[in-house]
């Protein structure tokens, strides 16, 4: 494990213990993506109203685009934590989205998906502790499970949804995964979304691109940060 890394966890570890008391999301994956009609967009009701949960003084959105062992979304966490303890901020003041985009989109799939379709060494996903290869979604770890020591199980995802944190998934990044079931099963595009969304972690918002949901926070007066 290189230094970095290595600081990086220390830094996770003394920070997490306390989340769990602790209540609390751009997108072009490319030019021809983004000139072509988005997936499932039209006539469909979109929910945006999760902007009236960034309510606090201090607010910051995760731009999460890549999976990099689920620290984007990590960072959610840690950021609400050292403001609590550095600046004596109340958690009430807080408020944190996190965007799961392009590559990241997967880390808003249950682990049931990850399973089902090889996700893991898709992706050459590495562990974020053990820097071992994994097949499990580095973002839904549990010490109940044995995948990470208990000091971890705070910035999770749904964790982090479960104190309020704003969730939302990229439907131009999730057309892969809608692509993914299609070809899999052999179904037709409704039925491979029907079965795609199934697989959406509980919790987590679809919007009409990362790119939306990053922009819409800012207007809604977070702080931008490119977390992965």
């Amino acid at each position: 494990m290189d230094t970095t890394r290595r600081d990086f966890l220390g830094k996770v570890a003394a920070n997490a213990a306390m989340l769990g008391a602790m209540p609390l999301a751009m997108d072009f994956r490319s030019l021809a993506a983004a000139a072509a009609p988005a997936p499932a967009l039209q006539g469909q009701n979109w929910d945006t109203t999760w902007v009236n949960k960034l309510t606090g003084k201090h607010k910051a959105v995760f731009d999460v685009p890549e999976v990099e062992s689920g620290y984007g979304v990590w960072r959610a966490s840690i950021w609400a934590k050292q403001y609590q303890e550095v600046l004596g901020v109340q958690p009430k003041d807080l408020s944190a989205a996190v965007v799961l985009r392009h590559n990241g989109i997967v880390l808003a799939m249950q682990q049931s998906f990850w399973d089902k379709y090889g996700i893991g060494k898709a992706k050459n996903v590495i562990h974020p502790v053990t820097q071992q290869p994994t097949d499990r979604n580095p973002v839904l770890l549990s010490s109940s499970r044995g995948e990470v020591p208990e000091m971890f199980d705070a910035v999770a995802l749904d964790k982090f949804i479960a104190r309020g944190g704003v969730a939302l998934a990229c439907n131009l990044a999730f057309a892969d995964c809608v692509e993914l079931v299609k070809s899999k099963e052999g179904v037709n595009d409704a039925e491979a979304r029907k079965q795609a969304l199934s697989h959406l972690v509980p919790g987590v918002i679809m919007q009409p691109s990362g790119v939306f949901a990053a922009i819409r926070a800012q207007e809604a007066g977070a702080t931008y940060l490119r977390a992965s």
